[in-house]
């Protein structure tokens, strides 16, 4: 069974970014180098898990670090074209390059992730330390399997990048995510443009109604 590899070491630029109105918005992660560009779709909860962690990581490293490309620089570069969902994210540091190596594997539905078979992510990352884990349950596919289907593995790509590229992605990916709807003040919860339920109010009335 082959395994799909990509790797980018090291990427010229990574970009995590949004395309859609909010409350409907596709984020995706972006990686080139060179003429290889390589997208990948990923949820809001990622997103946002992987800008804390790579701030929390350079904090561990305690290096300074610079400012890296300004942010007009981190939008996606067109045509945005994914390979996959992403299903999990691992992130580590490399103490001997001065790198952070950031892995996404892509989300199986249910049947594939259990036909899988192989090394996984974490296994490839034992060397240097997973700092991040982020994980998204496949849903399982309605249709019957096909049968005598041959399983795979699932896909990955590995992004090589400085540290200050990836202060970057964590300052946009950030920006992007609260640049969505705002959020109820009492439940914490998006507010939809049509109205909004709050359970803090057990759905007697929406909020604003007097």
């Amino acid at each position: 069974m082959e395994e799909m590899l990509i790797e980018l070491d090291p990427v010229d630029r990574i970009t995590a970014d949004a395309v859609g109105t909010p409350g409907s918005r596709v984020f995706y992660l972006q990686a080139r180098k060179g003429d290889r560009i390589v997208t990948l779709i990923l949820e809001k909860q990622q997103v946002q898990l992987l800008a804390a962690s790579v701030v929390e990581i350079l904090a561990r490293i305690g290096k300074e670090t610079g400012e890296g490309p300004p942010e007009e620089q981190m939008g996606l570069d067109e045509p945005v074209l994914p390979e996959w969902r992403t299903g999990r994210l691992s992130i580590g540091y490399e103490e001997q390059r001065d790198m952070l190596m950031l892995e996404a594997e892509e989300l199986l539905t249910q049947e594939e992730e259990e036909q899988a078979t192989g090394e996984g992510p974490a296994d490839a990352l034992s060397a240097i330390g997973p700092e991040l884990t982020v994980e998204q349950e496949a849903e399982e596919e309605a249709a019957e399997p096909e049968e005598a289907e041959e399983t795979r593995d699932a896909a990955r790509a590995r992004f090589w990048a400085t540290r200050e590229q990836m202060l970057s992605l964590a300052r946009h990916g950030a920006l992007i995510c609260a640049a969505g709807r705002p959020l109820c003040p009492l439940c914490r919860n998006p507010l939809d443009p049509e109205g909004h339920d709050c359970p803090a109010l057990n759905g007697h009335r929406q909020l604003g109604e007097s």
